[in-house]
């Protein structure tokens, strides 16, 4: 937390460094640069909700932004004061912003150096964060002394996260604390009911190949498209998403029978094998079968021609694929108006329709298609005003 970061790095801190400038502004801006560094390290831990992309936040950026603080500040003009424009952009794009690659990242970062740099923070009522100030203090033993008053545990909207950001936290944290717990385990126990461990993995095994589509009829395949247009954009990539599909029941397959076969002694044991073993006993999807969640829309068993109307996107791995392929077919559709593939870019339009309302594909003049499945994550939509909001409160 915020307490631990701040303790960590004002133990680093010592008293000729905290005298080394006669400037008023250099003690508060010493614990703003500590105070933004340990903020950036502490949204690493809430996964893609503090970070788009994980930076390697470290000791060096903050020593590295002090320094340039420090030498601001002695080459500073008493008349025109501190370069607060300077200061933003040194911290947000070069001293913490040369590692942030994604460009809402980046826009975050100058948010910060934005809101908690200039002369407003001198100010008595500035604050980080409710109860989250600039203490005054002369000794390092002051400023260590503020630090152990503050809460253990914060609140995400320290770091500008909604509340909702800590539930996710915790629920991924406990949920590597049971897979750790559960990867510990004896290996050699019973369950309750008596079965052996190779007897439970075993009938878990038999009942997933039970569960397990049929493969795809290639000739099958081949004719329902050709009926629908084989060499259309969506039928192409459509084909693609079932050639994926298939090899993904294909892998599973093999692997479940593989794995019957090293149970019963008729195959060697090899090294995936054990892992998989060990995770179908405890109900968990192994790696090399994670593939088996990426569905193709084909593949869910709906009308094939109903799919052309709306599509479901969560199940859908190659995207930008099926973007692509769109784009294709509604410029081809608007060839004689003279549109160019190019010059076609992507619109989108959050209706109030539900799944169930889609009969038909839309508008002919607008071209496109129904999606659905698109989950918002830091947001919320209000479905009357057409607009974002902020998340709800989870439970």
């Amino acid at each position: 937390g915020v307490k631990a970061g701040l303790k960590r790095t004002y133990s680093s801190v010592t008293q000729d460094l905290l005298e080394v400038s006669k400037m008023p502004q250099w003690k508060p801006l010493l614990y703003a640069v500590a105070f933004l560094h340990t903020t950036v390290q502490e949204r690493r831990k809430f996964g893609p909700l503090g970070w788009n992309i994980p930076y390697e936040f470290n000791q060096a950026d903050f020593t590295a932004s002090v320094q340039f603080v420090q030498n601001h500040l002695n080459n500073v003009d008493i008349k025109h004061g501190v370069n607060w424009s300077c200061v933003r952009y040194m911290l947000g794009e070069v001293q913490y912003g040369g590692r942030v690659t994604d460009d809402l990242d980046k826009a975050l970062l100058n948010t910060y150096a934005r809101v908690w740099f200039g002369e407003h923070m001198f100010s008595e009522k500035f604050c980080f964060y409710k109860d989250y100030v600039i203490p005054r203090g002369k000794t390092v033993e002051d400023y260590l002394q503020y630090i152990e008053q503050l809460p253990v545990v914060d609140t995400p909207e320290v770091f500008g996260l909604h509340p909702n950001a800590d539930i996710t936290y915790q629920t991924n944290l406990a949920n590597e604390t049971l897979s750790t717990i559960a990867s510990i385990q004896p290996k050699d126990s019973s369950s309750g009911e008596g079965e052996t461990r190779e007897a439970v993995v075993l009938r878990l095994a038999h009942e997933m190949l039970e569960k397990l589509p049929s493969d795809y009829n290639p000739h099958e395949v081949k004719a329902q498209l050709q009926k629908m247009g084989a060499i259309q954009p969506i039928n192409i990539f459509l084909r693609q998403e079932i050639d994926r599909m298939q090899h993904v029941i294909s892998r599973v397959r093999t692997t479940l029978t593989d794995l019957k076969l090293a149970i019963d002694g008729r195959a060697c044991v090899q090294v995936n094998m054990r892992d998989i073993e060990g995770t179908s006993r405890a109900s968990f999807v192994p790696l090399s079968r994670g593939e088996i969640k990426q569905w193709s829309a084909f593949g869910r068993g709906e009308d094939p021609q109903h799919l052309f109307n709306i599509f479901v996107c969560q199940h859908a791995p190659q995207l930008l694929g099926f973007l692509t392929a769109m784009r294709q077919e509604t410029t081809r559709m608007n060839s004689a108006k003279g549109w160019a593939l190019d010059s076609v870019v992507l619109h989108n339009e959050v209706t109030k329709m539900l799944k169930e309302d889609v009969v038909g594909p839309p508008p002919a003049d607008i071209g496109g298609v129904y999606i659905y499945g698109l989950y918002l994550e830091g947001a919320g939509w209000d479905r009357r005003n057409s607009k974002l909001i902020e998340s709800p409160p989870k439970v």
